[in-house]
């Protein structure tokens, strides 16, 4: 087995810090996807350096796993993914269109990586997802359940369906805020499966096309275990509190904007790479 294929799920659960029942039943899949998204920050620094991050099992170990680093959708749903299937579970790659700020759930192509999972005993299956940098993001999975809603880790999530001229259902996820009382659409999807193969292209699409906005600037995500939730956009820092509340502060400096990658998002900023360009 070469490195690119080896997978190692004591030194993933290790790195999450997870030392619960190895199951495949809903409280390790909870307990799982919570601490993975508390653990591994979103960032594309890959990208802004030029390159598109491997997918590769080993890969992923190297870098998320060893080389404190975070990554984005793809890296992080596939880490996932793994070790799900490690512990039994049944997954389901999907793949959505990102409507935060879009026209309409159509008018983006599918770039975001989701799972379906399913779990021995529920009626329904389970959406995963660790992967979406937005203050929006699941922190814990949700039912499959249409108009439902459901609140983890402090925060609040529903999945509607909706009406489109497609063959599949077209479910989308939509985030609480509690700064406007509103329901805020994050991602819409169907549930037909993706392969690898998909996602192959869609990274290389994402990590390299020139009007991604992952090419252009630092993009950090991560969610705080007090329910805060840290953004590094460019050079501006946003802080946003339990209840929507923002502090924001511009930095400056590239020393200042590497001890702040450091400190605040847990990642060992590769060297080459320039977080203020």
């Amino acid at each position: 087995m070469s490195d690119k294929e080896r997978y190692d799920l004591d030194a993933y659960l290790d790195r999450i810090g997870w030392e619960g029942e190895r199951r495949a039943d809903l409280a390790t899949l909870r307990g799982v996807h919570l601490a993975h998204s508390l653990a591994l920050p979103f960032e594309n620094l890959d990208p802004v350096s030029g390159s598109a991050p491997s997918l590769a099992p080993g890969d992923l170990m190297a870098k998320m796993v060893r080389g404190r680093r975070g990554g984005y959708c793809y890296e992080h749903n596939t880490l996932l993914r793994l070790a799900l299937e490690a512990l039994g579970f049944r997954v389901t790659p999907l793949a959505g269109r990102v409507v935060v700020g879009a026209d309409s759930p159509g008018s983006r192509p599918r770039t975001h990586a989701m799972l379906q999972v399913e779990v021995a005993g529920e009626p329904w299956p389970y959406l995963a997802d660790v992967g979406f940098g937005a203050v929006g993001a699941l922190l814990l999975p949700v039912p499959l359940v249409p108009g439902t809603e459901h609140e983890g880790a402090g925060r609040r999530h529903r999945l509607e369906p909706l009406g489109h001229d497609g063959p599949s259902e077209l479910w989308e996820l939509r985030a609480y805020d509690p700064r406007t009382g509103e329901w805020a659409g994050q991602y819409a999807f169907t549930r037909e499966p993706f392969t690898a193969g998909d996602f192959e292209v869609f990274n290389w699409f994402v990590a390299t096309h020139p009007r991604s906005p992952f090419t252009r600037r630092p993009y950090l995500q991560r969610p705080l275990p007090d329910g805060r939730h840290l953004c590094l956009d460019g050079a501006l820092l946003t802080e946003t509190a339990t209840d929507g509340t923002m502090t924001e502060r511009v930095l400056t400096e590239e020393t200042e904007a590497r001890q702040v990658v450091e400190d605040r998002f847990g990642i060992a900023v590769p060297a080459g790479v320039t977080l203020l360009g």
